[in-house]
C-alpha cells in the first residue's frame, strides 16, 4: 500500500494559490486518469485509490497536514518510506521540480505537520517550485504563498502538473518493484 499526498488548503478561495500546489498537482492526476475524489472527508482528508495507492487531499489547513497523514498511516499500516508528499516551494524557481527521498522541512509548515505527526522527515517528497522573487518582495511570504497564479503562471501549470505527474507514477511504480 502507498500513500500520496497532495498538500493545500482546504476550500475555494485558496484555488489556484501556489501553497495548493499539491492539491493542483493531484486534481490534474485524477482528470488524466480519470478517477474521482470522495464526496466527503475520511479521516480528515478527501481520498481516491487507484490499485494499492491511495491519494489523499488533506482538509486542515496547510499547517495541520500531518493530522490526516498520521491517520492514514496509522490504518493502512504504511511504512514512511511508501509515502510521498507533493508541496509548493517558493524558494525554488518556478516550474522547477525537485524529488528527494528525504528531507528537512525547511521552513515548509507542511511538512514541519508531518515532521512532527510522523516523528521522522524520512519520506519522499516533490517539491514543485513557485518561486517569483518580485511578487514575493512586494507581498511578504504568507500573502505571497496564499496568492493566485499570475496569467503567465497559469499558463505554464498544465506542463508542469505533466511533470509532476509522471514523477509521482515513477516513485509509486518503484515502491511496487
Amino acid at each position: 500500500m502507498k500513500l500520496v499526498v497532495g498538500l493545500g488548503n482546504p476550500g475555494n478561495r485558496y484555488n489556484f494559490t501556489r501553497h495548493n500546489t499539491g492539491f493542483l498537482a493531484l486534481d490534474f492526476l485524477f482528470k488524466v486518469k480519470g478517477l474521482e475524489w470522495s464526496e466527503k472527508p475520511r479521516m480528515g482528508a478527501l481520498w481516491g485509490r487507484e490499485g494499492d495507492t491511495i491519494f489523499i487531499k488533506p482538509q486542515e489547513f496547510y499547517n495541520d497536514s500531518g493530522l490526516a497523514v498520521a491517520a492514514y498511516m496509522h490504518y493502512y499500516k504504511i511504512p514512511t518510506s511508501d509515502i510521498l508528499v507533493i508541496c509548493d516551494n517558493f524558494d525554488l524557481e518556478f516550474g522547477k521540480v525537485r524529488f528527494r527521498s528525504s528531507g528537512q522541512a525547511a521552513g515548509n509548515n507542511g511538512l514541519k505537520s508531518i515532521d512532527q505527526m510522523l516523528g521522522t522527515a524520512d519520506y519522499p517528497r516533490i517539491r514543485v517550485g513557485t518561486g517569483n522573487d518580485e511578487l514575493r518582495r512586494k507581498m511578504g511570504d504568507i500573502e505571497f504563498v496564499l496568492s493566485k497564479f499570475t496569467p503567465e503562471e497559469k499558463e505554464q501549470l498544465p506542463g508542469i502538473l505533466s511533470e509532476v505527474m509522471g514523477k509521482i507514477n515513477e516513485v509509486t511504480s518503484e515502491v511496487d518493484k
